[in-house]
């Protein structure tokens, strides 16, 4: 519901500043972030920069080579290229036409790959393996060699002319390019076994959830005093969405500023990550004084910032969605127990990521996020997915589609009862015996055997929220 009031914890580390306003410099950070994650998720980037640095190379190594010429000790020049024009032509031309193959093949093993990604595990991976840098740095490779071959080649003249010129460093470095290009190669598809395992893609999503989450959310802290959100009045001003598409960024230090001007309070009530539409209300405002309402004006102006500080994408991003991590893992698992591939134990092995980050979640603040102006009043509530809708994402779809198989309920009995283990709160624990009591309802379909074993471990799940570990099997 928009206009319910909960109850949030404030961080305190650092300070009392610390809880109030970030300040531009963390915007700016946190911009920049968000540039980095769409430049490192993209193919393109690195490889043009290693062109471009690829031309200026080529044309100022002969550059180089011109003005160092009969310069060089003898030592040096001993290792440098000796052949002719003739040969260095040669040399350049097999560079770049051996380069300009490889250059293929590493792309067509590169889009299979991302075939097997989207069909096997999930087309929400692709931005994954479309980041790998390992991919990035190898195309940047073969693709700077060949194009620095091609332009060396074009300043070798031969004595038709009168003005022979080799550039004896520069086809040197061509030549060690290509050897680079050779062991990046080998190097390349050693990576690409290694990627394609479900075992290594489930860790890099896992590793940047988990990264995401502790960049986001403070520690939990139950010493921190509880701070009441201002309930809204009944008819608030509503901000609707500017463009459509999935929320992927928040300028949490432009909304602090807009509700500070204003003499407003701030409500977003999508999280990030949410889809949204053009013209349906995203987030609401009202005066934070409350015999003083804002003017049609004022309601205007704020909205118009307010929708600045929201930008929507056609894609979800990690940069600031908690979500979006545990969405991909479960995507592998419900994707894993579909019947065309019909594989539980990656979907268990899926779960076991899930289980990994839920745990790490569990250290820290999940729910409404708020912001304080200099006088500790709320200003900007920010929706955030909470412990029970994070572990309902993780839980729902596996259970449905994997009622029949006894890996998969085993996995989800044994994700609850180590969460039940760490579980600190009563929210925490209410949210675990929620979906406990939702999986005992599967249990019961199976034979006498599965049916007591899986009793079993949902028992150890009610004695690890007790405080209670007892690991005997059933006899």
């Amino acid at each position: 519901m928009w206009f319910r009031a909960v109850s949030v914890k404030f961080e305190t580390d650092g300070g009392p500043g610390a809880r109030r306003r970030r300040g531009p410099i963390s915007s700016v950070l946190k911009r920049r972030q968000v540039f980095v994650e769409a430049v490192r998720s993209r193919l393109w980037p690195v490889p043009t920069a290693a062109v471009l640095l690829a031309v200026l190379a080529g044309i100022g190594v002969p550059e180089l080579d011109a003005a160092l010429d009969d310069r060089l000790p003898p030592t040096v020049a001993g290792y440098l290229f000796g052949g002719g024009a003739d040969a260095a032509r040669e040399v350049l031309s097999a560079i770049a036409a051996s380069l300009i193959t490889v250059t293929a093949l590493t792309f067509s093993l590169t889009l299979v790959t991302l075939q097997l990604a989207s069909s096997q595990y999930s087309p929400r991976l692709l931005r994954t393996f479309a980041a790998d840098r390992v991919v990035q740095r190898t195309l940047a490779l073969f693709l700077a060699t060949f194009i620095y071959a091609l332009t060396v080649l074009r300043t070798v003249r031969s004595d038709t002319d009168g003005t022979t010129f080799v550039p004896q460093m520069a086809v040197t470095t061509a030549y060690l390019l290509a050897v680079a290009s050779v062991v990046a190669l080998v190097l390349f598809l050693g990576h690409l076994v290694r990627q394609i395992r479900v075992e290594a893609v489930l860790e890099h999503v896992r590793a940047d959830t988990c990264a995401t989450a502790t960049r986001l959310l403070p520690p939990a802290r139950r010493d921190t005093p509880a701070v009441p959100v201002p309930v809204p009045p009944p008819h608030p001003h509503l901000v609707e969405a500017a463009s459509s598409g999935f929320l992927v960024e928040i300028d949490e230090h432009a909304l602090l500023t807009a509700a500070e001007r204003a003499e407003a309070v701030v409500w977003v009530n999508r999280p990030v990550g949410s889809p949204v539409l053009a013209g349906t209300p995203v987030a609401f405002s009202w005066s934070v004084r409350p015999q003083e309402p804002l003017t049609e004006d004022a309601a205007h102006r704020l909205s118009e910032r307010v929708r600045a500080a929201l930008r929507t994408g056609s894609e979800r991003t990690a940069v600031q969605d908690i979500g979006y991590g545990l969405r991909q893992l479960t995507d592998v698992v419900v994707r894993a127990l579909s019947p065309g591939i019909n594989d539980p134990t990656t979907a268990v092995h899926g779960l076991i990521s899930c289980t990994a980050v839920l745990t790490d979640l569990l250290d820290l603040r999940l729910g409404p996020h708020t912001q304080c102006d200099e006088h500790d009043r709320v200003r900007v509530v920010l929706a955030r997915p909470t412990f029970a809708e994070l572990l309902d994402l993780v839980c729902t779809q596996p259970r449905l589609y994997g009622a029949d198989d006894p890996m998969v309920l085993d996995a989800l009995l044994s994700m609850l009862r180590e969460l039940a283990w760490k579980a600190a709160t009563g929210e925490q624990r209410t949210a675990i015996t929620d979906q406990l009591d939702r999986l005992r309802e599967h249990v019961t379909d199976h034979d006498t055997v599965t049916r007591r074993h899986l009793d079993h471990l949902a028992r150890q799940v009610g004695e690890a929220l007790e405080g209670r570990w007892a690991g005997r099997r059933p006899t």
